[in-house]
């Protein structure tokens, strides 16, 4: 889709319109940072910009392209769920976390720093990959998000808290919208956002093609793989996307990742009574994983409204699950921590509910968004 003004934080485009008109690349950085501290401006605001760029601005750009539509708190004002207007009228959602890691043990300490904030960032409207637990699938593919309209919904979380990680995590599936999301990163790591790249994690069902690449393109980030189960039967009955990446295919390619990258690779695992919870299935996984680097993440799957083909799995078969992962493997296993239910800002729960039932307290319980600690 084609606009008549294209977000001014779409920096491969502007940057390209600034060369084409001979205006020094240096301005740009400075005119995000006035974006972000003057949200609401008009160009001729902005101080000190040669004439050329005040008309190209006006001509081709706006300030922000989308609008925060609606801002729920939890109840506990931990977690921040944002509706985000497009501009072609669309909607996506972001959530933040906070988090006071001060409160947290290490080695029976508490841990060092302090409260922080993470944002859940959305790539696309709605989501192709179709997996069968995820209410963000149920709404289809809409469109893909430009790396401005990515960028943006940092920009306006940061007018709400100060923002230290971003997790692609939200709707979509990010490695799916490749160019733009590369883009969104390399702007948010440059000036003036200057978020660390290892304070940036994206999540993938396992797009094979685009691991291949993630390392080179994006050096530094931290990666987590969506695996959910440990063998490629079980994997294609709860995310149909498994038969265009098989399982052996992707290990391989995460294998491949984790040479070039030296880094640890997070697998995400939703645990379902019944499908994937059993003893077995934690044996599977941890001989699929023992040669690796890597932080299992178990999340309590909760279901979506009153209507789900899936059940919670019970907390002794997830404290069982994460013991044989441990004991066994000796693999790095943590549990979801739940944040943010009453406000379904949850890990596979975004989706685009109608902007007038948005509410605290018509939405059902959900499980928590990704809760990844990266240090």
């Amino acid at each position: 889709m084609t606009y008549d003004y294209r977000s001014v934080f779409d920096g491969g485009i502007i940057r390209a319109e600034f060369e084409k008109a001979g205006i020094k690349q240096h301005f740009i950085p400075l005119i995000w940072k006035y974006v972000i501290e003057n949200p609401n401006c008009e160009w001729d605001e902005f101080p000190s910009l040669p004439s050329a760029a005040y008309s190209l601005l006006r001509s081709k750009f706006k300030p922000l392209t989308s609008t925060l539509h609606s801002v729920v708190d939890s109840s506990d004002d931990v977690t921040t769920k944002l509706l985000v207007k497009l501009q072609n009228g669309g909607f996506v959602e972001a959530v933040i976390m906070r988090y006071d890691s001060s409160l947290g043990k290490y080695n029976g300490k508490p841990r060092p720093g302090g409260p922080r904030s993470t944002l859940c960032i959305s790539s696309q409207v709605g989501c192709k990959m179709g997996c069968n637990f995820c209410a963000t699938g149920t709404m289809g593919f809409k469109s893909n998000l430009s790396s401005g309209e990515i960028v943006e919904q940092l920009v306006h979380a940061s007018r709400l808290s100060n923002i230290r990680n971003v997790v692609f995590m939200g709707m979509g599936e990010p490695l799916n919208n490749y160019a733009a999301l590369v883009e969104a990163v390399r702007i948010m790591t440059g000036l003036p956002f200057q978020v660390s790249p290892k304070r940036i994690t994206v999540s993938t069902v396992g797009i094979v093609h685009a691991i291949n690449k993630f390392h080179s393109d994006l050096p530094g980030l931290n990666l987590a793989v969506s695996l959910h189960a440990p063998v490629q039967d079980v994997r294609c009955q709860i995310m149909p996307a498994a038969r265009a990446f098989p399982l052996e295919k992707l290990m391989n390619a995460l294998k491949e990742y984790q040479k070039n990258s030296q880094q640890k690779i997070f697998i995400e695992y939703i645990m379902l009574d019944g499908v994937n919870d059993e003893e077995q299935h934690a044996h599977q996984l941890g001989k699929l994983l023992e040669t690796f680097q890597v932080v299992v993440n178990l999340i309590p799957f909760n279901p979506i409204g009153s209507v789900s083909q899936f059940r919670t799995s019970s907390d002794d078969k997830v404290s069982s699950f994460q013991k044989i992962l441990r004991g066994s493997y000796n693999i790095r296993t943590t549990v979801r921590k739940q944040m943010g239910q009453d406000i379904s800002g949850a890990c596979g729960q975004l989706v685009v509910n109608l902007p007038d039932k948005i509410s605290a307290k018509s939405t059902p319980p959900v499980t928590d968004i990704e809760d990844l600690c990266i240090r």
